[in-house]
């Protein structure tokens, strides 16, 4: 029999090795990087407006000649970066608050093959900007001037291969390293000097040898730190300091694109495959000090580049092909609570008790999330006329809420009066 005070022990032991994960956030001010301040997709800004007048909330500005791509802003330091393909080049762009141009700088050549656009978002961090365009051309740029300090292709440095419809990963900066995930025969993640562009580290390959369509995100977990990423046909986690890989696991789709944005959910990751595969999280333990991966549940919430967020326990996100229309997902089962299907797949941003939505057909929606429902706080069309590519995700800073579609940026006020 166990005393009391041996069962304490033993509850105590157990909460050490299976501890809640901690997303680490980026040091720089605003909306820095992919998602957010800590790539969840979530701001922590109050006082927004509860619902939306007819025609949306008031547009102070709109930016146009950003050329052709997907890539969502970032903001901060009293700048806005983003990119687009103009011509044969990808550019970066930097503007003001006010939607002014700033400065521009060359990333390589443009995506020309299917899907032409701009794919990834770029990362700001002691006052530089890192970005990597869709042939694997990675580079920092000076975020004052834009000019350029040194550029790497991580494709040729670690045998990787430029896949299907491009290389689409947005850069994370750890502390004084870059993280790329080359998907190569060399290296499946790594680490480069941020000042210098040089190999810190190099993880293991995850066969096949390409890479993946989605980004890395950063969190503590039972005394490690993690990255977690998705190779073209795995999910994969690496040890933060070392690039040690830590666990693998297939994500069969028969779509050939793992686009998704790992969620962190307690002591697991949540990831969604496009197609019948779904959705799945995996739970991340340790077994005599090594790590241990269970798949926790499934749920039929496939998600493809839209991504998914976690308010109050709930998981709340759109579907691709196997699940049709937005979903809630309860993150300690993965049934699926509720869904609502008047609405078209697309990206989320969730800020002051509201969900921000942006179908890929060009409406906005404001909604405010429950367990019984959506409630619809509002919507708009962000695009005339019938498009199905909406795809940039919507952008929260400062009281003000970015929207791109290709060439324009929008940015509206949404603060409550």
């Amino acid at each position: 029999m166990i005393s009391a005070g041996g069962l304490a022990l033993a509850v105590f032991a157990l909460a050490a090795v299976q501890g809640e994960g901690r997303l680490v956030a980026s040091k720089e001010p605003g909306w820095p990087q992919w998602r957010g301040p800590r790539r969840d997709g979530k701001s922590d800004e109050k006082g927004f407006l509860r619902a939306w007048p007819p025609a949306g909330p008031r547009l102070l500005w709109k930016a146009e000649g950003l050329g052709r791509g997907w890539s969502s802003s970032v903001v901060s330091g009293g700048s806005i970066y983003l990119t687009g393909d103009v011509g044969a080049d990808l550019v970066v762009f930097a503007l003001d608050l006010d939607g002014k141009p700033k400065w521009t700088a060359k990333n390589g050549a443009a995506w020309t093959r299917e899907y032409p656009g701009a794919r990834s978002s770029c990362v700001v961090d002691e006052g530089a900007v890192y970005h990597l365009n869709s042939h694997g051309r990675a580079v920092r740029l000076d975020a004052e001037t834009g000019k350029e300090a040194w550029a790497v292709d991580i494709l040729k440095r670690f045998e990787g291969e430029v896949i299907l419809w491009g290389l689409s990963e947005c850069l994370l900066v750890d502390g004084p390293r870059l993280i790329v995930t080359p998907g190569g025969k060399k290296a499946a993640m790594a680490a480069l000097d941020k000042k210098t562009g040089d190999t810190v580290w190099a993880s293991e390959p995850v066969e096949p040898a390409k890479a993946g369509y989605g980004s890395p995100i950063l969190f503590e977990l039972n005394g490690r730190r993690h990255l977690v990423n998705a190779s073209a046909k795995h999910v994969f986690g690496v040890d933060a300091e070392t690039g040690r890989g830590l666990w693998k696991r297939p994500r069969p789709s028969e779509y050939i694109a793992l686009c998704f944005t790992p969620v962190l959910c307690g002591d697991g990751v949540f990831v969604t495959t496009p197609g019948k595969n779904g959705g799945t999280l995996y739970r991340l333990g340790l077994k005599e000090a090594e790590p241990r991966v269970e798949a926790a549940w499934d749920t039929p919430l496939d998600t493809l580049q839209g991504g998914v967020v976690l308010v109050d326990g709930l998981l709340y996100g759109s579907g691709y092909r196997g699940f049709s229309g937005w979903g809630a997902v309860e993150a300690s089962t993965g049934k699926v609570l509720h869904s609502e299907r008047n609405f078209a797949s697309g990206a989320v941003t969730y800020a002051d008790g509201r969900l921000y939505c942006l179908s890929e057909r060009g409406e906005m929606a404001l909604l405010k999330p429950a367990p019984e429902a959506f409630e619809s706080e509002g919507r708009f069309a962000l695009v005339a006329g019938r498009v199905e590519d909406a795809w940039a995700h919507p952008v929260i800073c400062d009281g003000r809420l970015y929207l791109r579609y290709h060439d324009a940026l929008f940015c509206y006020d949404i603060r409550a009066r």
